[in-house]
C-alpha cells in the first residue's frame, strides 16, 4: 500500500503544477477546479495498476479528468451554453507579465467556445500536449484535431478582437 502511494506521488509531483493548470483552464466556469483535480487524483490512483508507462502518466491524469467531465455533464444533462459564471468566485491568477484582467478575458472567451474545441486548445496551448496526445485524449484522427485547434483559435480572435474593440468604444453600430 505504501509502495503504491510513494510511486503515485513520485510521479505525481514533478507535473503538479500543469496538471493544475489544465483542471484550472478546461472548468472555468463550470466547476471548482480543485473538486475535478481531487476527483480525478481519486480516479487514478484506484486505477494506478492499469497504468501501462510511467511516461504516460500525465495523459493518463489528462483522460481521466476528460472522461471524468464528460460523465459528469451527462448526468447533469446540462449544455455549455448554460452555464452560469458567478464572477465573485473566479480568482484569475496571472503568472509573469500576465494582467489578471487579460487572463480573465482569455479565461471568459475559451468558455465560449465549442467543449471539444476548448479541450484542444488547452491540451495543446496551455497544457502543452502534442498533437498525437490530444488525438488519444479526444479519440480523434489527427486531421480532426488540427481542425479543431484551427477553429478555435480562429473563434478565440474574433472573440477577444471584438472585446477589446468593444472595450474601447470602438464598435460601429450600423
Amino acid at each position: 500500500m505504501a509502495s503504491k502511494q510513494n510511486k503515485f506521488l513520485k510521479l505525481y509531483e514533478p507535473i503538479h503544477d500543469r496538471f493544475e493548470r489544465f483542471c484550472r483552464a478546461r472548468v472555468y466556469g463550470d466547476m471548482d477546479y480543485k473538486d475535478l483535480m481531487n476527483e480525478t487524483l481519486l480516479i487514478a490512483y484506484t486505477k494506478f495498476d492499469t497504468l501501462k508507462s510511467e511516461q504516460a502518466f500525465l495523459s493518463f491524469l489528462f483522460t481521466i479528468a476528460v472522461r471524468f467531465l464528460a460523465n459528469t455533464a451527462k448526468k447533469a444533462k446540462k449544455e455549455l451554453s448554460d452555464v452560469s459564471v458567478n464572477l465573485s468566485s473566479i480568482k484569475a491568477e496571472g503568472s509573469g507579465s500576465e494582467s489578471s484582467a487579460e487572463v480573465y478575458l482569455l479565461h471568459e472567451a475559451l468558455a465560449l467556445l465549442p467543449e471539444i474545441q476548448r479541450e484542444a486548445i488547452i491540451l495543446f496551448e496551455i497544457s502543452g500536449f502534442s498533437i498525437k496526445d490530444i488525438m488519444v485524449i479526444q479519440n480523434a484522427k489527427e486531421s480532426t484535431v488540427k481542425q479543431r485547434l484551427k477553429r478555435g483559435r480562429e473563434r478565440l480572435t474574433a472573440i477577444l478582437t471584438f472585446e477589446s474593440t468593444h472595450q474601447r468604444g470602438e464598435v460601429s453600430h450600423g
